[in-house]
């Protein structure tokens, strides 16, 4: 008879399963977990527990919301094929990339075996294409007029970096450079929001859809969350800087909306948000189709960092962040300090 399984921690089921302490809380007050109780009470997650927590997290890892989840897990498969179909569709683009790639090294390794050298150029197929020059400008202060250069742009690139960085002056250079961009500031008042949604049904529309996505998966409903999800739903398909994305947002809203922006697809328009709040970017998830640019703290040019320990840059990428109640209580003491 095989031995039973021991029984998990929260902290032990949460690091198994690659997410937070809280975020089994949220499955279980939602009805989808019941970890049993150790005799001194405590919670304790069996095999099934965990198998069921492995499943929740899948989904929430193909992009649904916690409200598509639930539905999935009741027997409502709409949501879930969806995604599936999406994904299915992306997967197949990276292996038939894939493929291509791994036909002219064997064609190489074929050459090779005949004594025939590669070119240059036959060594520079197999490398992906270099990406256009999507905008260039000369950096302001506080830089020297080095040139900067945009090359491609995915659905979702994080600007950040430490106060005084010169990042949200980078952020207006972005939004002039890029064609037909424009810049959605700190100040985002209901009222105009309001009156856009108003003039135009289909863009209310898309709100709502939005919001019911971002409420579903946690977030708190305010003036500051449909103002925002306003901006970024209003306009063209054109690239859209948004300045301090987490601004006026409390915890919760800013773990939904990381969740609802990393969740955009390839292909949809590009947004370009700066932010120093963890909860939005996540350098464990930050998104398939993403990007991370970081203004270091000395004034050196901004440069984009890769999401994995050891990358260039990815120690003070990590030290610039901070959970948003962290966020929220420097941002007292600051006030404190200037009154």
């Amino acid at each position: 008879m095989a031995p039973t399984a021991p029984a998990l921690s929260p902290a032990e089921a949460a690091t198994r399963l690659g997410i937070s302490i809280k975020a089994l809380r949220v499955y279980e007050q939602r009805g989808w977990l019941s970890p049993q109780r150790s005799a001194a009470g405590w919670r304790v997650y069996g095999p099934a527990t965990l198998a069921r927590a492995a499943e929740i997290v899948t989904l929430r890892r193909l992009g649904l919301s916690l409200a598509q989840i639930g539905r999935v897990l009741t027997g409502a498969g709409g949501d879930l094929d969806v995604l599936l179909a999406a994904h299915h569709a992306s997967l197949t683009a990276q292996a038939r990339s894939l493929a291509d790639t791994l036909a002219r090294i064997q064609t190489l390794r074929a050459d090779l075996a005949q004594g025939r050298i590669p070119t240059q150029a036959d060594l520079a197929r197999l490398a992906p294409p270099a990406q256009a020059v999507t905008a260039a400008f000369d950096l302001p202060w506080p830089w020297g007029g080095e040139r900067f250069e945009v090359r491609g742009l995915p659905a979702l690139t994080y600007l950040t970096g430490p106060l005084g960085s010169g990042k949200t002056r980078l952020a207006h250079c972005l939004a002039e450079a890029l064609p037909d961009a424009r810049f959605l500031g700190l100040e985002r008042p209901i009222g105009p929001a309001a009156a856009l949604m108003t003039a135009d049904p289909a863009l209310a529309a898309r709100v709502h859809r939005a919001l019911d996505w971002l409420t579903g998966d946690g977030a708190n409903l305010s003036d500051a969350l449909i103002a925002l999800v306003t901006g970024l739903e209003a306009g063209s398909p054109a690239p859209l800087v948004v300045d301090l994305v987490e601004e006026g947002l409390e915890a919760a809203t800013q773990d939904a909306l990381g969740a609802f922006l990393r969740r955009r697809p390839p292909g949809s328009r590009p947004l370009i948000v700066m932010t120093r709040s963890s909860a939005i970017l996540d350098l464990s998830d930050p998104g398939a189709d993403s990007a991370i640019l970081f203004c270091p703290a000395n004034h050196s040019p901004p440069f984009y960092v890769a999401p994995h320990p050891g990358a260039l840059g990815y120690e003070a990428l990590a030290t610039c962040l901070a959970p948003p109640d962290v966020r929220a209580r420097v941002g007292r003491l600051r006030v404190k300090r200037v009154s």
